[in-house]
């Protein structure tokens, strides 16, 4: 792996306020971002990302290397909920196996938040179109994973219909967000995007290094009672990422030659979601317990990807 680009993805500023984070609850601080300002954060970020994206996608040729594109992230979307069940299922119930293989399945919008501002320091480009991808990634894997719930686990009537959970899915507000951000890009003028440019642009870092911050916060709280949970967890929630994020980015090399793309693609794949999926799954399979997924995709997959897996995939890609 390039040395060089590790160290320096390890002394960006964003992923040093994320450490700040981890330590102010290490040294029991009382410091905390406000839930609402927080949560207005993370909106900030998905509409500058999504209307960025519209306004990329606005410059974009439709063709041939889009469409394979998109369907071979959404393939990724489906397989690696079903490799990732019935290896977890070893050592897990049916339940718990379920919501974690659609959480590793499903994608992170932060994770992408960070991996754009990652491409940005290294000066590499991607197409508007993988932040449509990234919304379109979130509900297969949430699908396949109460699928074979029900297929392998015990049967029960109140369980919500599949339709129901595809719809909650898309109606998730960061899915929203940014497909809504997506559209209004891609509508606007070039005169209408430079009017709000310094709100869309320019404040990006600042807003992503304070929310990486509370991300941080949060990641401490829940990293301390995950460890309890013991190794097989802690291990999947590494080595899954860094073995989906690495083959991606290999394979991808078949549907796209673009850095950028490959490297979103990569991404995608070793991501964990903690919103989308928890939300579902809290609906879906009460009897899965969020003390394992919720910390695994948090705690442990997303602090790895945004300080070791990016370089890893890149260097990969690069290679």
């Amino acid at each position: 792996m390039n040395l060089s680009l590790l160290l320096e993805n390890l002394t960006s500023p964003a992923l040093l306020f994320f450490a700040m984070g981890i330590l102010v609850v290490q040294l029991k601080s009382d410091l905390e971002i406000p839930k609402s300002s927080s949560k207005f954060i993370s909106l900030y970020l998905l509409f500058s990302i999504g209307f960025n994206g519209g306004r990329e996608l606005a410059h974009s040729d439709f063709s041939v290397e889009i469409i394979w594109t998109v369907l071979f992230g959404l393939v990724s979307a489906v397989v690696i909920p079903v490799y990732t069940f019935f290896f977890l299922k070893k050592k897990l119930s049916i339940e718990n196996s379920g919501a974690i293989a659609a959480a590793y399945g499903s994608i992170s919008a932060v994770t992408f938040v960070a991996a754009v501002s990652f491409l940005e320091i290294q000066q590499i480009n991607y197409s508007g179109y993988m932040v449509a991808l990234m919304a379109l990634m979130e509900a297969p894997a949430i699908v396949v994973g109460v699928t074979l719930i029900s297929l392998y686990g015990k049967k029960d009537d109140d369980s919500p219909k599949i339709s129901s959970l595809i719809g909650h899915s898309f109606t998730n507000g960061s899915v929203l967000m940014i497909l809504g951000s997506l559209i209004i890009g891609l509508l606007a003028s070039e005169s209408q995007a430079q009017g709000i440019a310094p709100f869309t642009n320019d404040i990006f870092k600042g807003f992503l290094a304070i929310f990486l911050l509370d991300m941080g916060i949060i990641s401490g709280r829940k990293l301390n009672d995950f460890i309890k949970s013991g190794w097989f967890t802690t291990l999947f929630a590494v080595v899954i990422p860094l073995i989906n994020g690495s083959a991606v980015a290999l394979i991808s090399t078949l549907v796209t030659n673009n850095v950028g793309d490959r490297f979103m693609l990569a991404i995608l794949a070793a991501s964990a979601s903690y919103i989308a999926v928890p939300a579902a799954m809290k609906m879906a399979v009460p009897k899965a317990n969020p003390g394992l997924y919720l910390p695994m995709a948090l705690a442990v997959t997303f602090p790895f990807n945004i300080t070791f897996g990016m370089p890893v995939y890149l260097t990969i890609i690069g290679s």
